[in-house]
């Protein structure tokens, strides 16, 4: 909570273009590996973030396409407009996506950059940008409005990531609109739902049925012996 309440006090005047330059170079002189952030001409400055991805629904996807080229993303070719056929599945939990971002990004546009990354075409809004900080064994998650602006909460907080970090979880508003979903993408997520179902019980099955049998050997080994 004081992290959290030192941050916003600090968000609350407006740095000047020196302060910013204080910032940065304070904020290099921390940093371990390449991802330093640079100071433009124009006062504005550009850096790298890391979200970790941490959504427990499946995310909509075109079927059938092929990864992006580097002619693609020169051309900024959009591979989900090429195809209606949609198909869903899970994110890796966890994963880590790092982004070049300048300090006029907003945290809609994060959201945005890293759906078209994955190809996902599901409606921005189902998304939400967290930071997470953490201090004297506590984690505070706190949801950022889409107008913020993640790399200056980046310079704020210093390179640490422990300190500080970014995660991309489902944006939730209580219980699951499901009106906001399409129907092929409800009849998609029903798919899996059988699935996953169904694999569960397979699961319990095996499991009992190798209890059922080490149970008779046990009884066969035992023959009438004394109890």
């Amino acid at each position: 909570q004081n992290v959290a309440k030192t941050l916003e006090e600090e968000k609350r005047a407006p740095p000047t273009v020196q302060e910013i330059k204080q910032r940065i170079e304070k904020y290099n002189a921390k940093v371990t590996n390449c991802l330093l952030m640079k100071l433009n001409d124009d006062g504005t400055y550009t850096g790298f973030i890391k979200v970790h991805l941490k959504l427990r629904r499946p995310v909509t996807v075109p079927a059938g396409i092929r990864p992006q080229s580097i002619y693609d993303a020169l051309k900024e070719v959009n591979l989900a407009d090429m195809t209606d056929k949609r198909t869903s599945f899970y994110l890796p939990l966890d994963a880590i996506k790092q982004l070049h971002i300048s300090s006029t990004t907003t945290v809609s546009e994060v959201i945005q950059g890293l759906l078209k990354k994955f190809m996902v075409v599901d409606n921005p809004q189902k998304f939400a940008l967290f930071k997470e900080m953490r201090k004297d064994g506590q984690v505070l998650l706190q949801k950022l409005p889409l107008t913020e602006y993640p790399l200056y909460l980046r310079l704020l907080a210093g390179p640490d990531t422990d300190v500080l970090s970014f995660v991309l979880k489902e944006n939730e508003t209580g219980e699951v609109e499901w009106d906001a979903f399409s129907i092929p993408e409800l009849q998609n997520f029903l798919m899996i739902l059988d699935k996953e179902e169904k694999d569960k019980i397979l699961q319990v099955q095996r499991k009992y049925e190798k209890f059922k049998q080490r149970l008779q050997q046990t009884l066969k080994e035992a023959g009438g012996k004394p109890g």
